[in-house]
């Protein structure tokens, strides 16, 4: 079984019959041989294109021998941070010390560094200075170009010059990473692969870059918030295959950091044939001491059905990182996957999700962006749905019928969040008729995530009317079908544009709906969003508007705390927020009341 597994250590590249590999892949994770963790896309695309590849799992950052265990790979270094980006694994939004990392064997913390993929680089760069480093993976592509980051406070610079690595492949990387590799394999020098889409690269000069715009020099950023926002925003409008420019950012005379255009996106057969690989779909055998890898539980009996994302929410990465054109894979491979769970001897019976970023897109969301792309001005269901999208549920039912007819499979599930607003468009009811028939059990988790209009035109998310409108759809198909199942809000504070009165607002619908939720997610401004960038430039990049930011972690405690009224922990909070808010009326014995005078709560 181990020689199944890609090698994970020099005994295990010697037991292949290897005297050496053709790339060392160092990465964050701990090994897990299955789709839904980079590594291993990357590692069996590698392989199906005949490349050797062996897996350095965290190494010890503070020793460089960690990173020889193969010795000097014939063509390079791949180097990711992990599934995540190494300071969101770290850290919670008030910056404490997270507890657990699920994709380390046990669940320990502390396997890995702050700022993974920069440390590994570096690392790497003392044991063989000339091998190339390829960084990848969500860490690098996010911080791809100058970026504002939360944990230090500060714009800091391309990942690429802080690692010491030779090139990114930005994005998903299927397609970039084999041009890298069979660049690398006929002899074109690292410095010299420059052109490749998909890939970000440095440059002493711009003599070999043609058609680049150029965005203004770091310098320029670290002075002008307003620099930042605006050259933020030319990098968000060219993340599109099709549309996206070249893009040359200046660090001095003789550097500057150059995006080539993103890869294009995979086509059906090519998603079929990247998920077709012969994964293990399971962790390294030797994590089973630890107690195995915790992140497996939520994706082993789950299917990637799609990539992509034209939803838009300003909090969310995917724009930069996937891209808005939908990929799909077909029935048959979706299928095909499907019978393997039901052979696991620990299936259930149930499938826990079919989708991707959003479950209920399955094709682009207009005929014209496979051959122009998406548009670079408008979004295609934000402020409201565009004339042109195109929303149909019909092929998404069939596959789930599908599903659903696979013997010993009981129940398939809806887990990766649906967008309420695009199921609302669709003409026919039978996508939502079937969802509650038979993909929710008792609770459906939604992401409306505002009640506040002006905030949610910050989040990039339809008016709140929008969502009203879908629970009472959701509400009377429950009722047709004589079934008793709710809807779970996921809600968040703090947003850009959310002051005290938006927050009152917020925690009065929760009042409404008898609801107070467990967890609240407060805004985390994490790298290469529109929100982010809100965050530290106080502008709204799309306009160059002024908006509220709240920052004060006590003004943020505030703004949490009134969601969760009913705790009595939160009381004294939620006593302040509503005088700042000159909510008082909030305060009495009225129904409408969120908490008790303090006198007579029973307090001192």
């Amino acid at each position: 079984m181990l020689k199944n597994f890609l090698p994970l250590c020099k005994k295990d590249m010697q037991d292949r019959g290897w005297n050496s590999v053709d790339f060392v892949y160092v990465i964050g994770d701990a090994y897990v041989d299955h789709p839904s963790f980079g590594h291993a896309i990357i590692s069996r695309v590698l392989q199906a294109h005949g490349f050797r590849v062996g897996i350095i799992s965290q190494p010890d950052w503070r020793n460089k021998e960690s990173v020889t265990e193969y010795g000097e790979p014939r063509l390079g270094f791949l180097v990711s941070g992990g599934n995540m980006d190494s300071m969101v694994n770290h850290y919670s939004v008030s910056k404490k010390r997270r507890r657990h990392d699920a994709y380390t064997p046990g669940g320990v913390m502390g396997k890995r560094p702050d700022y993974a993929a920069v440390v590994y680089g570096n690392l790497i760069r003392q044991a063989y200075k000339k091998t190339p480093i390829i960084l990848g993976g969500i860490e690098a592509s996010l911080r791809r170009l100058a970026h504002y980051d939360y944990w230090s406070d500060k714009i800091k610079r391309s990942i690429l010059l802080d690692s010491g690595a030779d090139i990114i492949s930005y994005g998903m990387g299927e397609h970039s990473i084999v041009d890298i590799a069979e660049a690398l394999d006929s002899g074109i020098a690292v410095e010299d692969l420059t052109y490749l889409n998909g890939t970000v690269v440095k440059v002493k000069n711009l003599d070999s870059v043609y058609d680049a715009v150029i965005l203004p020099s770091y310098e320029e950023l670290q002075k002008s918030p307003k620099t930042y926002a605006e050259s933020f925003y030319t990098q968000y409008q060219n993340t599109d295959s099709v549309s996206g420019k070249r893009l040359a950012e200046p660090y001095n005379e003789h550097l500057y950091v150059v995006q080539n255009p993103p890869s294009g996106p995979l086509s059906q057969l090519e998603m079929d044939d990247v998920y077709g690989l012969p994964y293990m779909r399971t962790y390294h055998p030797s994590y089973e001491k630890a107690g195995g890898v915790p992140a497996i539980t939520e994706i082993k009996f789950s299917l990637t059905s799609t990539r992509g994302c034209f939803g838009g929410c300003n909090f969310c990465a995917l724009t930069f990182h996937q891209g808005r054109v939908i990929q799909a894979r077909s029935h048959e491979s979706l299928l095909k996957e499907a019978r393997l769970l039901t052979k696991e001897p620990d299936f259930k019976g149930y499938i826990h999700d079919v989708g991707g970023p959003t479950a209920n897109f399955r094709k682009p969301s207009c005929k014209k962006q496979l051959k122009c792309g998406v548009c670079k001005d408008r979004q295609c269901l934000f402020p409201k749905p565009c004339k042109n999208m195109e929303a149909d549920h019909s092929d998404y039912v069939k596959l789930l019928r599908k599903l659903r007819s696979i013997p010993k499979v009981k129940k398939v599930f809806i887990r990766s969040g649906i967008r309420f607003d695009y199921l609302l468009k669709d003409k026919e009811t039978t996508f939502l008729r079937e969802l509650c028939q038979y993909h929710v059990s008792g609770q459906l988790k939604v992401a409306p995530e505002h009640v506040a209009d002006e905030v949610l035109d910050k989040m990039g998310k339809p008016r709140h009317d929008v969502y009203q409108k879908f629970t009472k759809e959701f509400t009377d198909m429950n009722q047709k079908l004589k079934k008793k199942q709710y809807l779970v809000p996921y809600l968040m504070s703090s947003h850009p544009g959310s002051d005290m009165r938006a927050a009152v607002k917020l925690a009065e619908y929760c009042r409404d709906l008898g609801y107070m939720p467990e967890q609240v997610q407060d805004f985390y401004p994490t790298p290469s969003t529109i929100s982010t960038c809100m965050y530290y430039t106080g502008l709204d990049p799309r306009t160059m508007k002024k908006i509220y930011v709240p920052k004060n972690p006590h003004e943020k405690g505030l703004q949490r705390a009134l969601i969760q009224y009913r705790n009595p922990k939160n009381y004294d909070l939620v006593i302040e927020a509503l005088h700042k808010a000159g909510r008082t009326d909030l305060i009495g014995f009225g129904e409408k009341c969120l908490v008790k005078p303090r006198r007579l709560s029973g307090k001192k």
